[in-house]
């Protein structure tokens, strides 16, 4: 079945003379797993490398690192590829992927521009120093540092030096990137490059000249036979004076004539909120749409699948005009990239996400097995973690970066496990231990397996986070597994004396934290209790997707027109979103100080765009209150500055974060002698962490 349906995917390919497995390929997205001691490729790295090429990707590109110390990257923050001596760690990974017959390329890159001065102290360099109004990140350094053309001949030299010690350490090839807000994006670019010389802006080939000129001297310095795969900007959408997709084009020509042997183009998309110095700009194209779609989207890109595959009309645009390979990136599934291989739109399919969530995916999918892959659900924990300095994560995948320490091994002695509950700790938990050969059973209150995954599914949507689509996964996995699920049960103490476990987990849930304030029990209030019982047993009878649709005709029967939102954090926030866009007027009201609001929301992207997006939407947010009462009126606070304000509402809801359920814990006391309490029964949190105790707790047993 997976042979017919990827057909197209499954079929090797060629990059320069590389032939790759299958057309599905991990381009060089760097994962993180810093610091590394003296630039050496740690074992933490290269066990991930080698999971991916195990699980039957057709080639692997290793994320770049320095090579230009110590402004090419982050010192410290990589290994090093700017020397021969590091050619016996970068091959130790290079070995791991080989070992399963799988080509190997780097990236090579040099930072530029993005080049954290404030966290290094060391001046960037680009193009051209621009001033703070200029610069097309806010966020960015005004001081980065006009390469002189002897800096450029410099660097020239360490880009292709790169590609040498690249070479002599066993690698098939590399992956040139010139995309991003890198340096080498900083001559293409007119919005970066205000030079007037030979690298300027005043005419395509003058700003292709710095890009020409390196993969000329890499051809010349590593043979015709080490392919260069390049990666540019197909677009700077947003962006005044941006690459535009018939600049890319013509750049995408010059690539190949100077030897390129692939063209990986992307589109890197600029938001434009009203406070300038908080614009950004992201190339995952799911998160453009969020919270909601830009005005003025550039007609060359497809946001009709909220993301998925909004880059590829551009590198079908490119695939035009060059003969060499071209690679299409951007949120896509099997599904998608068979389809775009099909329809002739690009050579190869890029996964990285994807491939983190499941870094057996291209098996699975050979082997026609695509119910067994673990969803990416685009909660972006991977990348907001690694932009904040932490240890990479994945949602999905709790052995991300653990991949030997977390190798599931059979249990040394079999035992009997009964798990409490329905939500992401408890089904991961059971999946772990009965991988591992423990037999296992699972009791759930509700008729469907997710637990509060699937209420927020109503009020987040399933195109951003496809939630429902990850409780799917685990209702597969328990049946292939033989996990005995019980639904519609409350566990008491007799049922479990009467099953007789050997290992009980409770992973119950969380509980409501409810403020007491006077009037809190008027029938103006709709408390986070209340709705979410409420979404649970109409869950019995319709999905989520169906119930959100049907919020848009309920809501204004059920909230009136001004809601009130008590709690500004995670839950109050997406309240607020879900709300705002089925037409409600919104206020959200918090004790917490003004820094709080948001809290739990991811910082990268996610926060900053949903706070802005409110605040556009105007929804008033009020922080360090203090409730009075509830009245006919609405909610009576105190604000900080001492006012007393009556906010008006035909509705009050309240979305406090969770507090951890102890209740079904001690209600199980003493029924069994080994009891894990993990997940949101031990302490609230993302579904990030739920995974994580549930796959933690699972290899202990």
């Amino acid at each position: 079945m997976g042979k017919e349906r990827y057909e197209r995917l499954l079929q090797p390919g060629f990059i320069g003379p590389v032939k790759t497995r299958m057309r599905l390929i991990k381009t060089g997205a760097n994962p993180g797993f810093f610091p590394y001691q003296d630039g050496i490729m740690h074992r933490q790295i290269v066990d991930y490398y080698e999971a991916l090429a195990a699980g039957g990707v057709g080639l692997v590109t290793v994320g770049g690192g320095e090579i230009d110390y110590p402004i090419g990257t982050v010192p410290d923050h990589g290994y090093r590829q700017d020397d021969l001596k590091y050619v016996p760690s970068l091959q130790r990974v290079t070995d791991a992927i080989h070992r399963h017959d799988c080509p190997a390329f780097i990236q090579v890159f040099h930072m530029g521009p993005m080049h954290p001065k404030a966290l290094t102290g060391f001046q960037p360099i680009a193009a051209s120093r621009l001033s703070k109004e200029e610069l097309p990140r806010k966020d960015f350094s005004d001081n980065a540092k006009e390469m002189t053309l002897d800096d450029i001949e410099r660097v020239k030299e360490r880009f292709v030096n790169a590609a040498l010690v690249a070479q002599r350490a066993g690698f098939d090839g590399v992956e040139l990137n010139f995309a991003c807000n890198h340096l080498g994006n900083s001559f293409l670019s007119r919005a970066w490059n205000k030079r007037h010389d030979g690298y300027g802006c005043d005419s395509l080939e003058s700003r292709a000249r710095f890009m020409v000129e390196i993969i000329r001297g890499m051809k010349e310095a590593t043979g015709a036979d080490f392919p260069i795969a390049f990666m540019l900007n197909s677009l700077e959408a947003g962006l005044k004076d941006g690459i535009t997709l018939q600049e890319c084009r013509a750049f995408a020509v010059m690539a190949e004539q100077a030897g390129a042997d692939a063209i990986h183009p992307r589109v890197e998309f600029y938001t434009n909120p009203r406070d300038l110095m908080k614009r950004d700009s992201t190339h995952f194209p799911d998160m453009v749409p969020y919270p909601s779609l830009p005005k003025n989207v550039e007609k060359e890109l497809d946001f009709s699948r909220h993301g998925e595959a909004a880059w590829v009309p551009a590198a079908a645009e490119v695939k035009k005009v060059v003969s060499v390979p071209v690679v299409a990136v951007g949120r896509l599934d099997p599904d998608l990239g068979e389809k775009i291989l099909r329809d002739g739109r690009a050579d190869f399919i890029s996964h990285n996400r994807r491939l983190m969530a499941d870094h057996d995916l291209p098996r699975k999918i050979r082997e026609g097995r695509e119910e067994d892959i673990a969803p990416c659900t685009a909660c972006m924990t991977c990348y907001s973690r690694v932009e904040h300095g932490e240890t990479p994560g994945c949602r999905t995948n709790a052995a991300l970066g653990r991949e030997k320490e977390y190798e599931i091994k059979p249990a040394e002695k079999r035992k009997t496990v009964m798990v409490v509950g329905g939500g992401p700790a408890a089904l991961e938990a059971a999946r772990v231990a009965a991988l591992r050969g423990h037999e296992v059973s699972l009791y759930t209150a509700m008729r469907k397996l997710g637990g509060s995954m699937l209420v927020a599914a109503v009020v987040k949507g399933t195109q951003k986070e496809d939630l429902p689509g990850f409780a799917r996964y685990y209702e597969t996995q328990m049946k292939k597994l033989g996990v005995e699920v019980h639904r519609g049960i409350k566990v008491t103490a007799e049922l479990v004396k009467q099953v007789g476990p050997d290992v009980l987990l409770v992973a119950a849930g969380a509980k409501h934290d409810v403020p007491t304030i006077p009037g809190i029990d008027s029938r103006k209030v709709m408390t986070g209790e209340k709705l979410h019982h409420l979404l649970k047993s109409l869950l019995r009878f319709a999905g989520p997707k169906f119930l959100r649709w049907g919020t848009k005709f309920a809501l204004p029967v059920m909230l009136g027109k001004d809601v009130v939102v008590i709690g500004g954090r995670l839950h109050g926030c997406q309240t607020a979103e879900f709300l705002v866009k089925r037409g409600r007027n919104v206020t959200i009201v918090d004790t917490c100080p003004r820094e709080q609001i948001g809290e739990g929301l991811l910082e990268t992207f996610m926060k900053p765009w949903l706070l802005l997006w409110l605040e556009d939407r105007g929804v008033e947010i009020l922080s360090e209150v203090e409730y009075q009462e509830i009245n006919k009126a609405g909610l009576v606070v105190t604000t900080k500055d001492g006012n007393r304000r009556t906010l008006k509402a035909s509705k009050i809801l309240t979305a406090m974060p969770m507090l951890p359920d102890t209740e079904v814990a001690q209600r199980l006391r003493g029924t069994v002698k080994e009891v894990y309490v993990l997940g949101d029964s031990r302490e609230p949190g993302l579904i990030f962490d739920a995974v994580a105790d549930g796959a933690k707790v699972g290899r202990t047993i």
